[in-house]
C-alpha cells in the first residue's frame, strides 16, 4: 500500500460501502454508478469499498459478470477525478481459491486492500486463518466480523489474535452488531504482537457514534493499552456521506479533548441510529437493507430505482415512508442540500 494511503487508513477515515446502480432491466447503469463514486469523493470520504455486501454479492454470478466491471468503474473515477489520495478497497468472498482470485483481480485494477468476508460455508476458524494468509499474499487485508443475522460466524478472541498476527493484515471492521463481540474482537487484536499495526474500524451501523467515542482499555504484549476505533467502513455511510465525514471529524476532535464536539455527537447519536433503522430495516430482519440504501439515493435523485440483481430483494412494507420521515427529521444527516446542489454535475 502506498505510504500516504497506509497512513490514512491507520489514522482513521470514512469509507462508504459502494452500492450498485441498476436500470429497470437490472443491468448496470454506468452513468449513475460513476455518479455515486463522484458523490463519495466530493463528500470527503477517505475511500470506497466496492464489491462488498452493499454492492450485492450476486455481481459475481456468471450470468451477471459484474465483479470486474464494477471494480473498474470505481477505480477509474477515483484515479482520474478525485484529485487526492483515496483508498480503494475491494470485497472478496468465498473459499480460499475464489477469495485469492478476487484479490488478484482487484490488485490488477489498482486496488489497495481487500475486505475479506468471513462468510464461508463449513469453514472453521483454522480454515479462515489459512484463507486470510493466502489473500494477504496478494493484497493487504481488512478483516470483517460480520453480524450473525446475515450469515456471519461467531469468532473467538483467539481467532482475532491469530488473525492480527498475519503479515499484511492492516485493519479490522467490527460489525457483529453486538457490544460483547466487538469487545472480544478488540481484545483479540490488541493481544497480538503486531496488534498495534492493525487499525480498528466500525461496521456496527447501530452504534456508530458509540464506537467512535469509545475507549477500549485492554491488554497487549507490552502491558495495558487504550485502543480506539479510528474510522468506519459502513453501508450506512453510502448515504449521508458528507454528514458522516462531519461525524467522524467531531469524534476525532472529541477524542482530542473538545468537549463541545463530544456533546454535539452525543446529542445526535440516537438520531444516527434512527436514520439507520429506517435504511437498514431491522424491523424486518434487515430484509430491505440494500434496497433501503437505494431508496434513500432514489429519493435524492442519484438512483433511478431500488432494483437489485435479485428480484426478491426489495423494500419492506412502509420502509420508503420511514426513509422519507428520517430525511425530513434529520436533514443535517441526510446530505439532501449537498446532493441537490451537485447531483446534475455528478450525473454528467
Amino acid at each position: 500500500m502506498q505510504p500516504e494511503l497506509a497512513a490514512l487508513l491507520a489514522a482513521g477515515t470514512v469509507i462508504p460501502a459502494h452500492p450498485l446502480a441498476l436500470t429497470a432491466e437490472r443491468r448496470l447503469d454506468e452513468r449513475r454508478q460513476r455518479a455515486l463514486t463522484r458523490y463519495y469523493a466530493a463528500a470527503g470520504a477517505g475511500g470506497v469499498a466496492v464489491a462488498v455486501h452493499t454492492t450485492q454479492f450476486e455481481i459475481r454470478e456468471p450470468r451477471h459478470g459484474l465483479f470486474e466491471p464494477v471494480l473498474a468503474l470505481a477505480a477509474e473515477v477515483i484515479d482520474r477525478e478525485a484529485g487526492r489520495p483515496m483508498l480503494k478497497i475491494a470485497g472478496a468472498t468465498g473459499p480460499l481459491a475464489q477469495a485469492v482470485a478476487e484479490a488478484e483481480t482487484a490488485a490488477g485494477l489498482g486496488y489497495d486492500a481487500v475486505l475479506l468476508s468471513p462468510r464461508v460455508a463449513g469453514a472453521d476458524e483454522v480454515t479462515l486463518i489459512e484463507r486470510s494468509r493466502a489473500v494477504a499474499e496478494v493484497l493487504p487485508v481488512v478483516g470483517f466480523y460480520l453480524q450473525e443475522a446475515i450469515g456471519g460466524p461467531i469468532l473467538s478472541r483467539d481467532f482475532w489474535q491469530r488473525f492480527a498476527e498475519i503479515p499484511g493484515v492492516v485493519a479490522v471492521k467490527a460489525a457483529p452488531f453486538d457490544r460483547y463481540r466487538t469487545l472480544e474482537l478488540v481484545r483479540g487484536v490488541a493481544s497480538a504482537d503486531r496488534g498495534a499495526e492493525v487499525a480498528l474500524y466500525t461496521g456496527n451501523d447501530d452504534a456508530i457514534v458509540a464506537d467512535l467515542l469509545s475507549a477500549f482499555h485492554v491488554d497487549s504484549p507490552a502491558g495495558p493499552v487504550t485502543r480506539h476505533i479510528v474510522g468506519g467502513l459502513l453501508g450506512q455511510w453510502a448515504v449521508g456521506t458528507r454528514a458522516a465525514v462531519e461525524v467522524h471529524g467531531l469524534a476525532m476532535r472529541a477524542r482530542g479533548g473538545d468537549h463541545a464536539a463530544r456533546g454535539r455527537l452525543l446529542d445526535m447519536a440516537t438520531d444516527v441510529t434512527d436514520l439507520n433503522a429506517a435504511v437498514f430495516d431491522p424491523a424486518h430482519g434487515f430484509a430491505g437493507v440494500i434496497a433501503g440504501v437505494h431508496e434513500m439515493l432514489r429519493q435524492q435523485g442519484l438512483l433511478e430505482g431500488v432494483w437489485c440483481l435479485d428480484p426478491e430483494e426489495t423494500l419492506s412494507p412502509g420502509q420508503s415512508a420511514e426513509i422519507a420521515r428520517v430525511r425530513a427529521a434529520y436533514p443535517e444527516l441526510s446530505d439532501d442540500a449537498f446532493v441537490a446542489e451537485h447531483r446534475d454535475e455528478w450525473l454528467r
